[in-house]
C-alpha cells in the first residue's frame, strides 16, 4: 500500500513565480549580488548594459528578477520595464562619491514615486560595506528613515533597508533571507502579489 501511494503521488505542485525589478547605478553590484543568489561563479562578471533576467530559485517560490543597467544613457529607459513588477530591489553603492550617492537618491525617489512602483515593496541593499569609504550603518539608516518619512502620507508599502557585506561568507544566506522578507512578509502581501499576477 505504501509503495502504491508513493507511485501515485504525482509531481509536486509548481512553485509560484513573482516578478521583481532590480535597479541601481552602474557599479553598485547588482549583477554580482544576483549571481550570488543564483550560485553562479563570481568570475568574469560584466556590468549589465541593457537588461537581463535571472530566475532565482527559492524553496517555496521562484523570483524572476529583471536587472536594468545603471548607466546614464540607460536609466532614462528604466520606466519602460516596470510594468508587471511585484517588488523592487534597489542596490546602492555605500562607498560611492557624494555626487553618485546623490544621483542614486534621486533615482530612488523617482522610482518610489512612479505610478507602476509606488505601492510595491522596496528592498534597498547598501552594497560594498567591506570598502573603507563605505557609509556607516547609522548614516545609511538615517537616509532610509528620511526616505520613509517623505513617503509617510502616501500608500502603505513594505520598505526594507539592509546592508550587504560582500566579503562575508554568508552573503548568500543574508540575501536569501532579505529577499524572502520582501517576497512574502505576510499573508496579506502574499495575496496582494498573487492578485497582481492576474
Amino acid at each position: 500500500m505504501c509503495f502504491r501511494a508513493l507511485c501515485c503521488k504525482g509531481p509536486p505542485p509548481p512553485r509560484p513565480e513573482y516578478d521583481l525589478v532590480c535597479i541601481g547605478l552602474t557599479g553598485s553590484g547588482k549583477t554580482s549580488l544576483l549571481s550570488q543568489l543564483c550560485s553562479e561563479s563570481p568570475e568574469n562578471i560584466v556590468s549589465t548594459t541593457g537588461f537581463s533576467i535571472k530566475a532565482v530559485p527559492f524553496q517555496n517560490a521562484i523570483l524572476n528578477v529583471k536587472e536594468l543597467g545603471g548607466a546614464d544613457n540607460i536609466r532614462k529607459y528604466w520606466s519602460r520595464y516596470y510594468q508587471g513588477s511585484q517588488g523592487v530591489i534597489f542596490v546602492l553603492d555605500s562607498a560611492s562619491s557624494e555626487d553618485d550617492l546623490e544621483t542614486a537618491r534621486n533615482e530612488l525617489h523617482s522610482a518610489l514615486q512612479h505610478p507602476q512602483l509606488c505601492t510595491l515593496p522596496f528592498l534597498i541593499l547598501a552594497n560594498h560595506q567591506d570598502k573603507p569609504a563605505a557609509r556607516s550603518v547609522q548614516e545609511a539608516n538615517n537616509k532610509g528613515e528620511e526616505m520613509k518619512r517623505r513617503k509617510a502620507n502616501q500608500s502603505p508599502r513594505k520598505f526594507l533597508l539592509f546592508f550587504v557585506h560582500e566579503t562575508c561568507s554568508t552573503v548568500k544566506g543574508v540575501l536569501t533571507d532579505r529577499v524572502c522578507q520582501l517576497m512574502s512578509p505576510s499573508i496579506e502581501w502574499e495575496s496582494r502579489m498573487l492578485k497582481s499576477k492576474k
